[in-house]
């Protein structure tokens, strides 16, 4: 029952999701905590920040287009969120308000647990803010070949002199580019959107690569996702990355880490009423 010490976590977006909802209420129900977690959207970020102080709530997560506009309002940053100027989870510690980014955090955590090679030179698409967690990652994880593919040519080439990347306006070829890794962070391929049944990089492009990075949460499989499993690739994916920024932002907010069982069930209850 809530009642009021009951603990309140936010999420902030110009477009609200549900994975994020469904997903921490799951975990609140199993352990028994006194949570409760909604999605809002918002119009005036500042006095939504001043209302996460203000009103005691514990955790907010941070969604474009909000993930830089929110690092003045905030008190101290972690290393997560100043290595690449990108804010996704505020914790309110008796109202102070810490900041990190959770993408970030997953996106490390990826690249090592699939043993990817800093030596793999890459090609990344996209040059909004999660394009800049997830070259900014790349980066800092000590990757030097890789090429900021982005049709806005001022924040690609933002991206790509920011973390000493190449820049291009358009999809090279892999033996151009001599990429091992295709990186999709465009909304090409996601759930709702225009080019849902689209490829987010040349089929020949996926044919040659060894390795291929799809940041699109839903669907779990996208169209570049399920021909990189025909073609036996090494696959990082979106659903991947939400699930364990996810579960950062739970460790935040709460201090408590579930078993990984668990956080299978939450992430499939989650994805299947998102």
């Amino acid at each position: 029952m809530i009642n009021k010490n009951t603990q309140l976590c936010i999420s902030l977006s110009g477009r609200p999701g549900n994975f994020g909802t469904f997903f921490h209420n799951y975990l609140y129900q199993q352990l028994e905590l006194d949570y409760i977690y909604k999605a809002f959207s918002t119009r005036n970020i500042e006095d939504a920040i001043k209302g996460v102080r203000a009103l005691g709530i514990r955790g907010c997560a941070i969604s474009m287009p909000f993930k830089e506009a929110v690092i003045p309002l905030v008190d101290q940053i972690d290393h997560s969120a100043a290595a690449i100027d990108s804010i996704n989870t505020i914790v309110n510690n008796d109202g102070e308000l810490f900041a990190y980014n959770t993408d970030y955090i997953a996106v490390v955590e990826l690249l090592k647990k699939n043993q990817i090679s800093p030596d793999t030179p890459f090609i990344l698409k996209g040059s909004g803010g999660m394009a800049k967690a997830v070259a900014g990652a790349l980066y800092h994880q000590g990757f030097k070949n890789g090429t900021i593919v982005a049709r806005n040519k001022q924040k690609g080439q933002d991206i790509a002199a920011l973390y000493q990347f190449s820049y291009s306006a358009t999809e090279p070829s892999l033996k151009e580019a001599q990429a091992m890794m295709l990186i999709n962070v465009t909304p090409i391929g996601m759930q709702g959107g225009e080019e849902v049944n689209d490829l987010a990089f040349t089929q020949e492009n996926i044919e040659h690569a060894s390795i291929i990075f799809d940041v699109v949460a839903l669907p779990v499989e996208t169209q570049m996702i399920k021909l990189a499993q025909q073609l036996n690739k090494i696959i990082i994916s979106g659903a991947d990355i939400a699930v364990i920024q996810a579960l950062e932002q739970f460790a935040l907010y709460t201090g408590i880490r579930p078993s990984s069982d668990l956080v299978k069930e939450a992430s499939t209850f989650a994805r299947s009423r998102a």
